[in-house]
């Protein structure tokens, strides 16, 4: 038999009002006071309806999450960490996967699903500012990753330039001169590995060494398959890095085949620095130096943003009336806010002890 609101507050001897000011966490209770009513709570093993707390605020309870790829490890495990914080403010996330397809982001940011979540958490790849600008969905819209759009949107991301910048820092302290890059994309400017390659470029000129195109070697994909085959191209060319700073892990660890492939030692030809810190790359037969961005301050700032403007929502809905020409919730007063990272080093530029 399921335990009800009145049964806590006869159990505690205080008010239905008091047991759900509790359960709803709000400030004004005392500590005797929720002490009390919590001990009741634990005694009766009280568990809130939370489908009827949503439908009684007008919500779903449903965040959506929409990544380019649920099978690249970096986002998987971005998705654990958004679905542990939305679980700690009792949401539910839905999880969608975009292909990293313009369309498909079209798709998800326009509220394809909007009968369906209260807001939406979107990385996106394609996505051009102009397939913003006409949003009309109301729920709150939060973009993760380096794409630069200029818009009234949360925006949260790690600083990729000086991500990039601390990597090649590294491979120059490690005695490294002839640092290739792995993952650019020539097509656009505004995206992630453009913003790297920013980064490795502007080191190495403040080192006074040259960053000349020969050593980049562009991928049509972020995948393994997609750094062994920019490593192989690059050795054919002719191009003899002595160190090589990929987009991602993934792409590391194409390279790192294909340099043994080649017959060059990992790190001592050629030491690798890649970036996300994947569980792959800790366990390799000779473990990755990576870039870690923090993946539990990205979720969380994620999620708080977009519970966030929910509650900006309900409060303009409970005592202020929009005026005319209002802008959607989450369109207002937007934040950039930065999650850490940091240099992890592994045998792939130290070698093993």
């Amino acid at each position: 038999m399921s335990v009800s609101l009145k049964d806590v507050a006869e159990r505690a001897g205080v008010s239905i009002k008091t047991v759900s000011n509790v359960v709803n966490n709000y400030r004004h209770v005392t500590p005797a006071m929720r002490a009390r009513v919590q001990r009741a709570i634990d005694e009766l093993g009280y568990r809130p309806n939370l489908t009827a707390r949503h439908l009684r605020k007008g919500r779903t309870g449903v965040l959506a999450l929409a990544v380019p790829e649920l099978g690249n490890p970096y986002f998987a495990e971005l998705a654990g960490a958004v679905i542990d914080v939305a679980a700690e403010h009792e949401y539910t996330v839905l999880l969608d996967h975009t292909g990293g397809r313009r369309e498909q982001e079209i798709l998800v940011s326009q509220g394809f699903r909007a009968r369906v979540i209260d807001g939406l958490i979107l990385s996106p790849i394609e996505l051009e500012r102009e397939d913003l600008l006409g949003r009309d969905h109301d729920a709150p819209l939060v973009l993760l990753g380096e794409r630069e759009y200029d818009l009234p949107y949360d925006h949260i991301a790690i600083d990729n330039v000086a991500a990039a910048r601390s990597a090649i820092r590294h491979l120059l302290a490690v005695g490294r001169s002839r640092i290739a890059f792995l993952g650019a994309r020539t097509d656009r400017v505004n995206q992630p590995s453009h913003l790297r390659l920013s980064g490795w470029r502007a080191e190495l000129t403040e080192a006074g060494l040259p960053a000349p195109d020969s050593m980049i070697a562009p991928t049509g994909g972020w995948d393994h398959a997609d750094g062994a085959a920019a490593m192989a191209r690059l050795l054919d060319s002719g191009a003899l890095p002595d160190a090589v700073f990929a987009y991602n892990d993934l792409i590391a660890i194409g390279a790192m085949r294909v340099l043994s492939e080649r017959g060059l030692r990992v790190p001592e030809d050629v030491a690798v620095v890649g970036f996300d810190d994947i569980t792959e790359g800790r366990y390799g037969a000779v473990t990755l130096t990576t870039i870690s961005p923090d993946k539990q301050t990205i979720a969380r700032l994620a999620v708080q943003s977009v519970v966030e403007r929910l509650r900006e929502t309900a409060g303009a809905a409970d005592g202020q009336e929009a005026s005319d020409g209002a802008k959607a919730p989450g369109a207002t007063h937007a934040h950039e806010l930065r999650a850490d990272f940091r240099l992890v080093e592994r045998e792939s530029t130290l070698g093993r002890g």
